[in-house]
């Protein structure tokens, strides 16, 4: 999933009950369900770099307790820096004449002192960071969880990248317990310490409801292409990818001997969308330069996580970001793409099959053999 949903997941999971053993519980559990993404530091290294390690080593089971590790301590320091009072933390009367409060204890919502039991943070932290690989799970990008001993991707392909229903979720359970306790200073009433406890399980329960919905369409969709003749061959292969917001709608991929087809499956309606015209895509064919293309990095990187990757010679068309190699006489060079028709939604912006993947690369290569350059996302590979 995308961070926002990743952070709202942490800071929900810490309101839901964490926050009431131990100080700090949703700030941890927050910045704990987020730090997978850290990976995408890799990007400054090049794009064929990123699409390498993004969900790489910090995405697996192994990491897990060391990402919730290097949370804890990270709040330790936070904790340590505040008790000393440096800024923007004013010290404490009783701290300037020489009392300090003990190390433990931190200020809680309802003024009171509250404790940072750092077992029950470290606990807080681990769930929060294994909530990053589930929900990562659920969507059709996939993560590897057992990686390095097994390189394997697993995907649930029931939700989509980016869920604006989820978000509403989270933002009713952060929101409104701050609009309830504006209502209650308003009448004056006895603040509620943990407020918003109900909220946060309520969005988490509702998320759990939403993925089980969606994996009963899912299934339902599955069902509906194995009873359906839509192509003209038949079908050895078959996935259904999720679309945003509507749980009826999802994206079909239908391989046979020689093409692959897309469709578009309602499941609401029972109709499935596919004309060959449009729909269809004949296999490529298999030219030295595609072959030269597939020992690249970017192919290697590329075919190991490309579920349903496409790799095509389109001859010598310029690629966005990266300029055309300049040869002397006698020497050529072609374009070869990798697509992955996981991402072939109709929603994106070009009817052209190829161009409408957004995870789409490409590999300049000359006289059928050398890489000449490599690209993803109109960057270029350094």
């Amino acid at each position: 999933m995308e961070p926002v949903t990743h952070f709202l997941t942490g800071a929900c999971l810490g309101r839901a009950g964490f926050n009431r053993k131990t100080a700090y519980a949703t700030l941890a559990a927050a910045l704990a369900a987020e730090a997978a993404d850290l990976d995408v530091l890799w990007g400054f290294a090049g794009p064929v770099e990123e699409l390498k390690h993004h969900r790489g080593i910090t995405h697996t089971l192994i990491a897990v307790p060391v990402v919730a590790g290097v949370v804890v301590g990270a709040v330790w320091l936070f904790d340590r820096w505040k008790r000393r009072g440096f800024p923007p933390f004013p010290q404490k009367d009783a701290e300037r004449i020489g009392h300090r409060a003990p190390a433990t204890e931190c200020e809680s919502r309802s003024g009171s002192e509250q404790k940072v039991h750092w077992g029950w943070l470290y606990l807080t932290t681990f769930v929060a960071a294994l909530s990053h690989l589930l929900l990562d799970w659920t969507n059709n990008y996939g993560v590897r969880p057992f990686f390095p001993f097994n390189p394997r991707w697993y995907a649930g392909s029931f939700v989509f990248i980016a869920e604006p229903v989820l978000w509403g979720l989270f933002f009713l359970a952060l929101v409104m317990p701050w609009l309830l306790g504006l209502a209650d200073r308003e009448i004056g009433a006895r603040r509620k310490p943990f407020r918003g406890q109900g909220w946060a399980i309520f969005a988490l329960i509702g998320m759990v409801v939403l993925w089980c919905w969606r994996w009963g369409e899912r299934a339902q969709g599955l069902v509906m292409l194995g009873s359906t003749q839509v192509t003209s061959e038949p079908v050895t292969r078959v996935a259904l990818e999720p679309y945003p917001v509507n749980p009826y709608r999802w994206h079909a991929i239908l391989e046979t001997k020689d093409f692959y087809q897309t469709a578009e499956v309602n499941t609401w309606t029972e109709a499935i969308d596919s004309e060959p015209a449009r729909d269809v895509m004949y296999k490529p064919a298999n030219t030295p330069a595609v072959e030269a293309a597939k020992q690249t990095p970017l192919g290697r990187a590329y075919l190991d996580w490309g579920r349903w990757a496409v790799v095509r010679d389109v001859g010598p068309e310029p690629v966005a970001g990266m300029s055309p190699p300049s040869l002397p006489p006698f020497r050529h060079w072609t374009t070869v793409e990798f697509s992955d028709l996981r991402f072939h939604y109709r929603f994106l912006p070009t009817q052209d099959a190829a161009a409408r993947s957004v995870l789409s690369g490409w590999v300049y290569i000359v006289d059928g053999s050398e890489d000449a350059g490599e690209a993803m996302g109109g960057r270029q590979q350094r």
